[in-house]
Parts: C-alpha cells; structure tokens; sequence
C-alpha cells in the first residue's frame, strides 16, 4: 500500500470521501486551500492507495503556535476530521505515516477529530458531543414536535417585527458585525472575515447566511454549511444587548426551515459540553447528543493537550478581552485566534 501527498484540488480525493459513510465536508482537499489561504499553516494531505484504487484518506494542518507550540491536527477549526478510510490496513497506515511525520516535524501532538474511536491504543478525549437533530419533510411537520414555550420564543420577535434574509455573500458583512460583536463579548479572538468568504467561495451551492434585523440593524446571525444529508450551522452569534428580543431564535428557526426546504435530513447545531447552556440550548430543539473522539498521538512526556477557554491560565486573558475596544479586537483577533485550533 502507497502513501502519497496531494496538493491542490483533487477530484479523486474529493469523490472518495463524497463515497464514504464517515467522510465529512472538512475532509474535501479544498480545506488545504482554505486553511492556508486564511491562516498560513501547512496542510499535509496524505492518502493511501494500492494498484490505483484510492483506500483512505488523512487531511493534516502543520501548526506552528506561539501558544500552542509544534503539532498536527485533522482538522484545527472545525469539529471533524481524521482519518477517513475502508480498511483497518489503511487506517493503520495512515496512523503510522502521520506518527512518522510528527516525529520528523518534533511536533508535540498529533490530534484526530472522529466521531467514533478508530485507534484503541490511543489516548483520547470524548468531553464534546455534535447535537443533532433528525428533520422531518416539512417545516409544518417540524413546527408541531416543538413544546409551546418554544413556538413561542419563535413567534415573539416576529410580532416585535423582527425578521430573517437568508443569502449568500451580500450578507456577509452584516453576518461578521454580528459574529465580532459577540466574539469580543465572550473574551475569544476573532476569526478573519476571509475565513467566511473562503468557505462560502469554495461551497457556493451549499452554503447560506441567515440574519436577523430590526428595522436595518442585525441583531443575529448564522452561516450554515451543508453536505450529503446534514445542514450544519458551525458558527452562530446574536448581540448581547439584543437578547430579550429573541431574535436568534427567529433565526435558528429560519436556518432549520432552509435545511428543510434544501432537502436535508439532519441538522447539525455544533459541538456543546454535556449540560452546558449551548448543549441546552440545542437541546430544546430536539437535537440529540453525537460523542465525538478526539484520538492522539503524543511525544514523549507530553500530557493531552488542554486548548479550551476553561483552561485556567486563559481566564485572565478572557476578561481582558472582553474590555478591549471593537476594532482593536478585529485587529488583533486573528493574529491570535490563528494558533488556536
């Protein structure tokens, strides 16, 4: 079995994971471009293929952070990744050419986001869950599986005369206010407005944004990114001050109506802590809890990697943040928010 690295966009690559149960949208090569392009790290796509047939597929990102320090990961940003394979042979092959690579690069970590566990002898972490939602055939069929308090939540904005548009990159703009708003209120840098306009470049058929206005001002807003049968809504923010108007409910009921009315079967609200308040949030919708397996490999003497908010020693640098003045967040937030996987 042959191990190569692929670069640019590759229609073989792309049809295996389209053909593959497990493959997700963030194992597409394109990610090589838009990873790169938003946040100058080196991808290293790596498939396995025997007499011409293609078996399995590793998209990696090289990080170099002055946070984080040396590691790989499949992929930083997202929720999915790993490897995407048929056979237990050429997961094991890939696992073997990606642990090789790291110990070459003298990276730290190696990290593989699945959604189940595909290497028993590696440590890992399941503290996340995707929640996920099955759709009916219609929004009507939808409307009536929710409890009266969330109908409610719904029809509330709407009498207050709030409502959605839903488009592509016209909306753009009004989506990132929103997104910077509330990145800087939550203490987390924020991403480049180029990161959005590259997904949404590369996906142009399957991907939408939703906002919510009063009058002209956007009080909510979400990007929503589909493929196969699941509509995924991996970034949403609405404005703090704004919130008694429950506009992001509006909003997220506009975003479960498109996936409907596209013609998807499944909508994805993102990965939550277990009992959090955005795992209750999503979980009022009659979303349902998916596990996910993040699986490592790591140098020796190096403990698993602890890279979340809760972390202790980001707590001083979360409240600073959230007193720092809008543009200068946007300034500096991606320089940041950049060695942050």
């Amino acid at each position: 079995m042959d191990i190569q690295q692929i670069e640019g966009v590759n229609r073989q690559w792309d049809a295996f994971v389209d053909s593959q149960p497990e493959g997700k949208i963030y194992h597409q090569s394109v990610f090589q471009k838009i990873i790169s392009d938003t946040f100058g790290h080196e991808p290293v796509f790596l498939q396995a293929s025997e007499h011409g047939e293609l078996l399995g597929v590793l998209p990696l990102i090289h990080m170099r952070s002055k946070i984080f320090g040396n590691f790989l990961v499949s992929i930083p940003f997202f929720n999915y990744g790993g490897v995407c394979a048929v056979s237990e042979q050429a997961r094991k092959k890939l696992l073997d050419t990606a642990v090789n690579l790291a110990r070459k690069r003298k990276a730290r970590h190696l990290e593989l986001r699945h959604v189940r566990p595909l290497f028993a002898h590696l440590p890992h972490k399941a503290h996340k869950v995707c929640m996920i939602l099955d759709l009916p055939d219609s929004p009507e069929a939808l409307w009536s599986q929710f409890k009266s308090k969330l109908r409610s939540q719904i029809r509330r904005p709407e009498k207050d005369g709030i409502y959605v548009k839903a488009g592509k990159a016209e909306l753009l703009d009004d989506f990132y206010d929103v997104f910077s708003v509330n990145m800087r209120d939550l203490g987390t840098p924020v991403y480049p407005r180029k990161l959005f306009a590259n997904v949404m470049n590369a996906f142009p058929q399957s991907s939408w944004i939703l906002v919510a206005y009063k009058d002209t001002q956007p009080l909510a807003a979400g990007f929503v990114l589909g493929y196969k049968e699941t509509l995924e809504i991996p970034w949403a923010s609405s404005l703090r001050k704004y919130n008694r108007t429950s506009a992001n409910m509006l909003m997220y009921w506009h975003a479960l109506k498109l996936a409907i009315e596209q013609g998807y079967r499944k909508f994805d609200f993102g990965r939550s802590s277990p009992d959090s308040g955005t795992y209750k949030f999503k979980a009022q919708w009659g979303a349902k809890p998916v596990p996910l397996h993040w699986e490592y490999w790591l140098a020796n003497g190096v403990p698993l990697p602890d890279m979340s908010p809760q972390n202790g020693k980001f707590q001083v640098a979360i409240r600073i943040w959230q007193r720092l003045p809008l543009p200068l967040t946007r300034l500096l937030g991606p320089a940041i928010v950049k060695n942050i996987p």
